[in-house]
């Protein structure tokens, strides 16, 4: 027998349909010469400070740098994990197949559970991007050896024992030294610090003022260039009665079509088109994921294998039959194709499992996203959009205007596009203009005011989480930016539960106690640098490249030293 463990009820249900299910009993599924079980979520935990040592019931007793890591159950999941021991541990049970999520932190889950079972039959690793009956059935028929995800494992455990000792020493000292609770995040505090500065912009921002002249030449208005002074352009204004088109730049230009989603950019677009926060399409996702209706999407890349283009025309076809989008040219699916950029997991696409009945099933919510998710599949695979850009430079009492326009040659992806998006501003075509054409105008001046930069919304936050520290990482690291595709939805929900950020409609602004807490820490845990540096190494570990005990005892010295100054 082999035990087959997943991290969610609802995956290991799926997974033993295909195995064929034989016996439900209280906590897994009997399979024939399969067992079936489930973590419910992260069911070992690191221990608590004082579970160390009575003496950390006091939060100036620092730091607190464990030689042996403890680890507890849950009262709420204790039952789970000991029939998951149980099993682990029965006689006719000869081997583990690791089918938590194909991540390193699925990873962690596992290692963690196996670990503190006390466990030490083989493992093998199911490791897919899509709960569909075929990729299990194809995972099971090519599972990996355990071994090959042991870096990836000490990488996690890297992660999870840097984040607890940052969050516990730092959280406490800067508590005691400002007499008022902070918590400090390797992640969350650079984030609260980027929303923070952005507030600070916005409130120190003077109202400034430039100015215009228009140029209404009948058939197109023509502009100027910024004026500072309001009665330079006026006298401009006063002069102008005649135009003289002294240039027409036309060239042919081209709008490549979109990529595919990751995690981050659907969740930045469901906030742009529906409001949605970055948890609830998160939440959203892993529904439609585990109905079998979209794939992986816990995923930072936007590419597809090379492999999956049969799949990718199936699923293509599968849209077209079932949805209302249509399309009028051949899908290029080769321009999805990358396998240099997949790491864990492809970009998040629909599965062929979409139909008319399946979507009758989903909630309006659900279907929105999905809706989403197939309509890129679609636009990322349409051609180009080309046209023709024509920009004319005019010249009237002595200055120079100019006016540019767009003649659409072919709509390509756009005209997907539009199936969905509507009230869009039209790109404006020209009129045939010459060289030398002469035109009556009116002139008027138009005041404008100068706009202070706009508060961080979902979707701004998470492209500037994304992007944060990006030109100092490796080449070659996993991941970039501010937390990952998974965390940093949680890592905004964590920020609003602790107060130091809240919503205001659609925007994202720093409250009084977020401002104290950045007011009262370092720079370097302001600063996205640490991340930087963190996630390059962990790549690296993740690769077998650099030393997870090396790494930890960085992190130490780190602390001792913070703590020192």
């Amino acid at each position: 027998m082999k035990l087959v463990l997943c991290e969610k009820p609802s995956v290991g249900n799926t997974v033993a349909k295909v195995l064929g299910v034989k016996s439900r009993k209280d906590g897994y599924i009997e399979c024939g010469d399969h067992i079936v079980s489930w973590c419910i979520g992260h069911l070992v935990n690191l221990a608590l400070p004082e579970e160390y040592s009575k003496e950390y019931k006091k939060w100036d007793k620092l730091p607190i740098l464990p030689t042996e890591w403890k680890y507890n159950i849950l009262s709420g999941t204790k039952k789970q994990f000991d029939v998951i021991r149980k099993l682990m541990n029965r006689k006719d049970v000869t081997g583990i197949v690791c089918a938590t999520d194909a991540g390193r932190e699925g990873e962690l889950i596992f290692r963690l559970v196996y670990n503190e079972a006390e466990c030490k039959k083989p493992i093998e690793r199911l490791w897919i991007s899509s709960l569909e009956d075929t990729a299990i059935k194809s995972g099971f028929a090519s599972l990996h050896k355990g071994s090959d995800f042991d870096n990836l494992y000490r990488s996690a455990l890297c992660r999870e024992r840097a984040d607890w000792l940052i969050g516990m020493n730092l959280s406490r000292f800067f508590t005691v030294r400002n007499d008022k609770v902070f918590s400090i995040g390797r992640v969350q505090t650079p984030t609260l610090a980027m929303i923070a500065a952005r507030d600070k912009e916005i409130m120190n921002f003077k109202k400034g003022y430039f100015y215009t002249v228009d140029l209404d030449c009948n058939e197109f208005v023509a502009k100027s260039d910024k004026i500072e002074n309001k009665s330079t352009a006026e006298k401009i204004c006063a002069v102008c009665d005649t135009a003289r088109a002294v240039s027409v730049k036309r060239e042919n230009k081209f709008t490549a079509p979109p990529k595919l989603y990751d995690l981050t950019t659907l969740q930045r677009e469901a906030n742009k088109h529906f409001g949605f926060t970055a948890q609830q399409t998160l939440n959203i996702v892993q529904k439609l994921y585990e109905a079998k209706l979209v794939t992986y999407p816990r995923t930072d890349s936007r590419f597809l294998t090379e492999d999956m283009e049969d799949t990718a025309q199936a699923v293509i076809n599968t849209i077209t039959n079932t949805l209302d989008y249509k399309i009028s040219e051949t899908p290029n699916i080769k321009p999805v194709m990358n396998n240099k950029k997949v790491t864990d997991h492809h970009a998040i696409i629909p599965t062929v499992n979409l139909n008319k009945t399946t979507l009758e099933s989903t909630s309006s919510d659900e279907r929105k996203v999905l809706e989403l998710i197939a309509l890129r599949l679609l636009t990322a695979t349409a051609p180009k959009e080309e046209y023709e850009s024509v920009k004319v430079g005019l010249e009237s009492g002595g200055e120079k205007f100019t006016v540019t326009g767009k003649t659409v040659i072919n709509d390509g992806f756009k005209a997907v596009e539009k199936q969905f998006k509507t009230g869009e501003e039209k790109e404006t075509a020209l009129p045939d203009i010459a060289k030398g054409n002469t035109y009556d105008v009116s002139a008027k001046v138009t005041e404008h005011e100068t706009q202070p930069p706009k508060a961080y919304t979902e979707d701004t936050l998470l492209s500037a989480m994304e992007k944060a520290g990006g030109k100092d990482f490796d080449e070659n690291v996993e991941r970039t930016g501010l937390g990952t595709p998974a965390t940093r939805a949680s890592i905004i929900e964590t920020l609003v539960k602790r107060k130091y950020i809240e919503r205001k409609g659609k925007s994202l602004v720093s409250t009084a106690l977020g401002n104290e807490l950045i007011n009262a820490v370092p720079e370097t845990l302001t600063s996205p640098a640490m991340t930087v540096e963190w996630e390059n190494e962990l790549s690296k570990i993740a690769q077998g490249k650099a030393d997870n005990e090396r790494f930890m005892k960085n992190i130490e010295e780190f602390i001792k030293e913070t703590i020192k100054n």
